[in-house]
């Protein structure tokens, strides 16, 4: 059980900083509009986002659902 356990902690640990590093794409690219970030590749994080948004927002009770599912299984993590 405590490789389970360790596993369980890697997985917890590489989502934290997945998120981590999504928000700093998001600061960054709402600071620098425009502006070429030096070791940050050319993609547009805050359309992505707005894309994902948009099509869990077009799906009405099932993607509010599938948001609830999501959520609760990071509040539980």
């Amino acid at each position: 059980m405590d490789i389970l356990n360790t596993i369980k902690k890697w997985a917890s640990t590489l989502a934290d900083v997945g998120v981590s590093i999504i928000a700093l794409a998001i600061v960054l690219e709402v600071l620098f509009k425009g502006v070429a970030i030096p070791f940050f590749p050319a993609i547009s994080v805050t359309a992505n986002v707005t894309a994902i948004v948009a099509a869990i927002g077009a799906q009405g009770l099932v993607g509010l659902v599938a948001v609830w599912v999501l959520y609760s299984i990071w509040k539980n993590k």
